[in-house]
């Protein structure tokens, strides 16, 4: 890193390229190794490179991203968004992930709860007949 280019924590790079909402949250994210720098676990206080790979897990998916520009205040979306590049790989590893996961929502009936005023007057129904 040349002295020219500033400093820049990864906790900061990762809040101000809106990763996480909070600096908080980005360090919690290292700190339980969701957060990989080139291939292996950063610290917090880490200087981030431009050219540096980083893999970020949040909730169900994973990205790969590229660290293209160097920034420690956070901006609106569209500018966060030229500080990286996500690559190809991973673009499609979550879209297929994404597929999957819709898949499985399908096949599973979802839980209705409690019974309603018209499935308690059929379960009395039932047991009055029944002889219960």
């Amino acid at each position: 890193m040349t002295d020219t280019q500033p400093k820049v924590r990864l906790d900061k790079w990762l809040w101000a390229a809106r990763f996480f909402k909070t600096r908080a949250l980005a360090k919690q994210a290292i700190e339980g190794g969701k957060v990989h720098y080139n291939g292996t676990r950063a610290k917090v206080s880490k200087a981030v490179e431009i050219g540096a790979m980083l893999q970020i897990r949040q909730g169900f998916d994973e990205k790969t991203v590229e660290v293209l520009k160097l920034s420690d205040q956070r901006r609106g979306a569209p500018e966060a968004a030229l500080l990286y590049h996500e690559t190809e790989q991973s673009l499609a590893q979550r879209e297929l992930a994404a597929e999957q996961r819709k898949a499985q929502r399908a096949t599973v009936a979802p839980e209705r709860g409690r019974p309603t005023k018209k499935d308690r007057r059929r379960i009395r129904d039932f047991k009055d007949a029944h002889g219960n």
